[in-house]
């Protein structure tokens, strides 16, 4: 239960934050894959991107020596989960957890990018 206090505060975008040790190659994966556009970029060399579709935004930070985590750092709605994993499969991503119909009302399946990151996809199914 919200405490009182917090009513009136509202919250804007919040991203995920993903550190890759090229920042290129994963701005290509997350174009090719899901159809991300660069929208922002800073630095020279580059060492941050913000990418977008749709409603989804994600931002990338260069960490030359990124170790990952072997946890989900993202959680990531989809229209379609079944055509988003083929399309991880087809790129050559590492399914951590193949697609599966969930009993909490989610298509999901996890994956991890060209840096290790786990992202958790789902697509809202009807329950059984």
């Amino acid at each position: 239960m919200p405490s009182e206090e917090f009513n009136s505060l509202r919250l804007g975008r919040i991203a995920a934050m993903l550190p890759v040790s090229d920042i290129e190659r994963s701005y290509q994966v997350y174009k090719e894959v899901f159809g991300f556009e660069k929208v922002f970029e800073n630095g020279d060399p580059v060492g941050f991107m913000i990418l977008q579709k749709d409603e989804a935004e994600l931002h990338l930070t260069l960490q030359k020596n990124h170790k990952a985590a072997t946890f989900n750092v993202a959680h990531m709605l989809v229209s379609d989960a079944t055509e988003t994993y083929q399309r991880c499969q087809d790129h050559g991503l590492r399914i951590i957890k193949r697609l599966q119909d969930k009993n909490y009302g989610l298509r999901a399946f996890v994956f991890a990018d060209p840096d290790g990151n786990r992202i958790d996809v789902g697509e809202p199914i009807s329950p059984p």
